[in-house]
């Protein structure tokens, strides 16, 4: 299957779905996902739990794909994910890029990143502005 027809299922299935059987079907057992925490690499069953907390903050997910290039095994994509504070109501943005190997149609080596600072920012749980004010030198709280 084309890579970005198996992101495109990767984001339906699970990030917008909440399908969480799909993450076995998609992602090796032992692969190992990392960059979206720090110091802190996923596997099957973090995102079980990371994904569900997620979905729990926001509803109407969608998620578009900006970018994405092919090479071989490899895809990459820049992609921006638009939601709905499920807390306010209000329309919450976010950006984020994935660098992915897949064997067949699965995920076997994975490198993410996520804006989870504007994404907290805008749900409210961190002060606007809040990585301007942490290049000032301030703390926030």
């Amino acid at each position: 299957m084309e890579k970005r027809k198996l992101l495109e299922e990767w984001y339906r299935r699970v990030w917008i779905e909440g399908e969480l059987d799909a993450i076995d079907e998609m992602f090796c057992p032992d692969t190992q996902a990392a960059g979206l925490l720090p110091e802190m690499q996923m596997g099957p069953d973090e995102f079980r739990e990371l994904v569900p907390m997620f979905l729990d903050m926001v509803e109407d997910v969608h998620v578009n794909l900006d970018k994405v290039m092919e090479d071989g095994d490899w895809a990459s994509a820049l992609y921006s994910m638009h939601v709905t504070d499920s807390a306010t109501g209000k329309p919450v943005v976010c950006s984020g890029q994935l660098f992915v190997r897949f064997n067949d149609d699965k995920m076997v080596e994975t490198y993410n990143s996520f804006d989870f600072m504007s994404f907290f920012e805008q749900v409210g749980l961190l002060p606007e502005q809040s990585l301007a004010i942490c290049l000032t030198g301030q703390r926030i709280g």
